[in-house]
């Protein structure tokens, strides 16, 4: 019997050490995580990111053409690059989760003026940090520097909507659009319609959020299609890209079966982002609506604009200025049609341009001239007769 009992002695104990030391690890892994959980300012610096909560909203934070807009998101941006720091912006739907989040250690500090921006610890080194950095005047500026810059123009120079409407040509770049038209799976004068909504059919044409040339590629997009920077201005290879972007936007929405309406969703993609797009979509939906008819789907888009609808928890992308994408999408549709009532549907870039006679040396030649050299006609049978 005593064998037995000290056997089931050591038994307990042995299963009792391991228990404590078992406890013990997990317990010294627990405030481990804890510890790295609650970043302070030198473990936000260590770690090369700041991560700021707001609510989506015009003045907060939002996506304008592909550019992080919003007062909040300026100045947020602004005291990370003071402290040596990337931003991440996390948005929430409402204050409530934005606490919880901050408490919970997922994001660093909310970035709302209440009357400034709230810490976990209010006695921390970060809570110190970004009361020496703010200031009203700061504020102040920033503020108007902001209201300077919420709106998208295009510095470009417009040529006429149609270069020569007798001979059904629209532009200089008529060949390049039905060349790459096939990429995009489009009708080349609905590109055509496109570009002349982006740019003008301006290959210089510049936007105030860095868009460049015919087709209007952000640095962005034309990143992604592989379009070195010394080349985003070259027409073809503009134009080349953002067939490969409408191909590449149109796959978000495949599920769509009527082309026309494809084509509808995928313009205010390339306008608005296709995100965006998709959370009218949504709200669509969970009003009754069809959310594959782009006239079902469009009231949403300008109702993107309201908090009721922007911090819905089923939108994903927060506040949109739909009002623009509303009318872009519009204004091409109308475009194209009048482009196909005017100009032939060539397949492609192997049919030669329409021709007339030159009054110069009685030869053939091309009517598509660069959009530079182009001059209307009733000014060059002026200059002619000026000659005679």
């Amino acid at each position: 019997m005593k064998p037995l009992l000290f056997l089931l002695i050591l038994l307990v104990a042995c299963t009792g050490k391991q228990e404590k030391d078992t406890s013990a690890l997990f317990a010294t892994d627990t405030e481990e995580a804890d510890t790295l959980q609650f970043y302070d300012l030198h473990e936000i610096q260590a770690s090369g990111t700041i991560i700021a909560g707001t609510l989506s909203g015009p003045d907060t934070y939002y996506e304008y053409h592909g550019k992080e807009m919003g007062l909040q998101f300026q100045l947020a941006e602004a005291f990370a690059q003071s402290i040596g720091v990337v931003l991440q912006m996390e948005i929430s739907p409402d204050t409530t989760t934005l606490l919880k989040k901050l408490e919970q250690g997922d994001i660093d500090f909310i970035a709302l003026e209440i009357p400034t921006w709230q810490t976990r610890n209010k006695e921390s080194l970060l809570r110190k940090a970004i009361a020496e950095w703010w200031n009203p005047e700061r504020v102040a500026q920033m503020k108007e520097a902001s209201a300077l810059h919420t709106s998208y123009t295009v510095h470009r120079h417009m040529r006429p909507v149609m270069q020569d409407a007798a001979h059904g040509i629209i532009s200089a770049y008529d060949d390049l659009f039905r060349r790459h038209s096939s990429t995009a799976g489009w009708d080349w004068r609905l590109l055509a319609a496109q570009c002349y909504q982006e740019s003008g059919f301006d290959p210089q044409a510049v936007s105030s959020m860095g868009a460049l040339g015919l087709m209007q590629l952000l640095p962005s997009t034309a990143d992604l299609m592989g379009v070195p920077s010394d080349k985003r201005f070259d027409p073809e290879q503009n134009i080349a890209a953002a067939a490969r972007y409408i191909r590449k936007v149109s796959q978000s929405f495949a599920d769509i079966k009527d082309a026309d309406e494809r084509i509808r969703f995928t313009l205010a993609a390339y306008n608005g982002g296709v995100g965006h797009i998709q959370d009218a979509q949504t709200l669509a939906r969970k009003n009754g609506r069809d959310h594959q008819v782009w006239q079902e789907v469009a009231p949403y888009i300008l109702l993107l604009a309201q908090p009721r609808y922007y911090r819905d928890p089923d939108v994903l992308h927060g506040y949109m200025r739909g009002s623009e994408t509303e009318a872009y999408v519009r204004l091409i549709m109308e475009r194209w049609n009048q482009y196909r009532s005017s100009a032939r549907s060539f397949s492609n870039g192997s049919t030669p341009a329409p021709a007339r006679r030159s009054l110069q040396d009685g030869e053939y030649k091309s009517q598509v001239k660069p959009a530079e050299e182009w001059v209307p006609e009733e000014q060059q049978e002026t200059a002619e007769a000026a000659k005679l």
